[in-house]
């Protein structure tokens, strides 16, 4: 099985850290001012970029040698903001196919509260096909 770069600049400039599983990830990070919008409030790229991520990395780890992911679609609902603590965000593959893999994904803060959700799916890139 593949698995994803350790870490890539975005991650690097938002904090975040990933863990990949079989078929799942998760994102952590530690809201910091960096991240509120102009309202003190974490901004939606933050949670959305954390939940792209952790379903890239849950992708990689069911992918073959030679293959790569690309995000096709994601649909994202935002639930409540958060302004401070950690957030976590968890991504499980529901369905993979040879071309196509379909998530879920849910971000919550440390008290366990929902923040947002998405569902997505993510084309897979065989690097060996000519």
């Amino acid at each position: 099985m593949s698995t994803n770069p350790s870490t890539f600049p975005l991650q690097e400039m938002l904090g975040f850290e990933i863990e990949p599983g079989d078929g799942r990830a998760t994102a952590t990070l530690d809201l910091d001012d960096k991240h509120h919008n102009p309202n003190g409030v974490t901004h939606g790229a933050v949670p959305f970029a954390m939940m792209d991520t952790a379903m890239g990395a849950a992708v990689m780890s069911v992918l073959g040698e030679g293959k790569i992911c690309a995000t096709i679609e994601m649909h994202t609902r935002f639930h409540r903001g958060a302004q401070s603590g950690r957030l976590i965000a968890t991504a499980e593959v529901m369905h993979a196919g040879r071309r196509i893999v379909h998530l879920e994904g849910r971000t919550v803060d440390a008290d366990g509260r929902l923040i947002a959700s998405a569902t997505s799916s993510y084309a897979v890139i065989d690097l060996n096909a000519s």
